[in-house]
């Protein structure tokens, strides 16, 4: 790869061919749970620096952090029945960035000023935000956003790495056996992962492109091709920037919204599935958690599956110099994802939609394999210690949850 294609696949910023084709879609940019009441946060989105908020009415608002006026932050700002006021002088703009208000000004005066603004939405507890040109497309209606009796926690971490180097990492099958199988070991001296799947070779690896994005499939030694949901079924990756893993009990969304060139938030978005015939108290809540990356001594958290990617993501640096690169046969699903970005970075630059965005409403089941981990009854809580669930405040509530014991659920 020379400088100049790893700069087109990694830069995110406005008028870039990425940044471009990544404006064409809603990212999630907050949680719901932070904007139950008036709320006004300072976010970074595409390398733009904008305030998300819900006034008093409770309506929300994204729009460029600098107030038109003086260049003072709105994230300071006042809320109203209507819009954000900057604190620093008072001037007021309404969801849509227009200056409603200006309160120390002559009587009269009908200069007409605006700042940046995007729509935002809500889906699933969490806020999504959308950049791009009209007309807007429509949300696509995962079924795991909708799903109705499950039990949600939302994971969230600021990685301070490029967004395709995370994604990257979503193409990539064979890194399981020694990240989270072999290196597993070392680390914490135990003889076996936390399930055996971790600790298997891979026989056969493959990428079918279908029309939401890459189903990855992986044949582990040991598995018959006929039997293996690993195989048959495999987990999907949605373009651009979305893997959906899990298991019957539990299901994930991970989501890497690229804040900057050299920045991503990343979200952990997680159903929970109760056993047939529990059904979830309606007025549960979904929780939200932040992932530490290092411990009390700065040191990497290395003994859990997202730690080790993290670990791994940063230690390519900030952004990843592919010049010095020497793929292998085992790396032909990142090879197979560059060339389908390269593909829908065109379709934008010819006018075109790229893939899955979408102009008519439309419902969306993902496939997703069965049983993979063997999760039943107390082998599930050893397994959620293995993930990003281990930072939930409620995960060992949520396990007696979804076997069946509703009784201890604290009111």
């Amino acid at each position: 790869m020379t400088p100049e294609q790893n700069k087109t696949l990694t830069s995110v910023g406005k008028g870039t061919p990425m940044g471009e084709l990544l404006r064409r879609y809603w990212h999630p940019v907050g949680l719901s749970s932070e904007f139950r009441n008036a709320h006004a946060k300072k976010v970074k989105l595409l390398g733009e620096e904008l305030v998300l908020y819900r006034d008093k009415s409770g309506t929300l608002g994204l729009v460029d952090k600098r107030c038109a006026h003086r260049g003072a932050s709105l994230e300071h700002g006042i809320l109203e029945h209507e819009g954000i006021r900057c604190a620093y002088h008072g001037w007021q703009y309404d969801a849509q960035g227009a200056c409603i208000d200006r309160p120390n000004e002559p009587e009269g005066s009908r200069q007409r000023i605006s700042i940046p603004s995007y729509p935002v939405l809500e889906r699933g507890e969490m806020l999504f935000a959308y950049l791009g040109p009209a007309p807007l497309p429509d949300f696509p209606a995962f079924d795991i956003f909708d799903g109705g009796n499950v039990i949600k926690t939302i994971g969230y971490a600021v990685i301070p790495v490029n967004w395709l180097q995370i994604m990257e990492n979503s193409l990539d099958p064979v890194h399981v056996e020694w990240l989270h199988g072999h290196f597993y070991r070392q680390e914490t001296g135990r003889s076996d992962p936390p399930f055996d799947t971790f600790a298997k070779h891979h026989v056969k690896i493959a990428f079918e492109e279908f029309e939401y994005g890459i189903v990855k499939k992986r044949l582990l030694e040991g598995q018959a091709e006929e039997e293996s949901t690993d195989w048959t079924t495999g987990h999907p990756f949605i373009f651009p920037n979305m893997l959906l893993v899990g298991d019957t009990r539990v299901n994930q969304f991970q989501i890497r919204v690229p804040m900057d060139d050299a920045t991503t938030m990343h979200y952990w978005y997680n159903c929970f599935h109760p056993e047939e015939g529990v059904e979830i108290p309606e007025d549960y809540p979904t929780t939200s958690y932040e992932i530490p990356i290092r411990d009390e001594r700065g040191e990497y958290i290395k003994d859990y599956v997202d730690g080790q990617d993290i670990m791994m993501w940063e230690s390519q640096g900030a952004v990843n110099d592919r010049t010095r690169e020497h793929l292998g046969a085992s790396d032909r699903g990142i090879v197979q994802f560059r060339r389908m970005l390269a593909r829908e970075m065109d379709k934008v630059s010819n006018g075109e939609d790229p893939i899955c965005v979408f102009r008519k409403p439309v419902r969306i089941e993902l496939p997703i394999e069965q049983n993979r981990h063997g999760l039943q009854a107390g082998a599930f809580l050893n397994y959620t210690k293995s993930r990003d669930y281990r930072y939930s405040p409620n995960i060992e509530e949520i396990v007696r949850i979804v076997a069946g014991d509703t009784a201890s659920v604290r009111k």
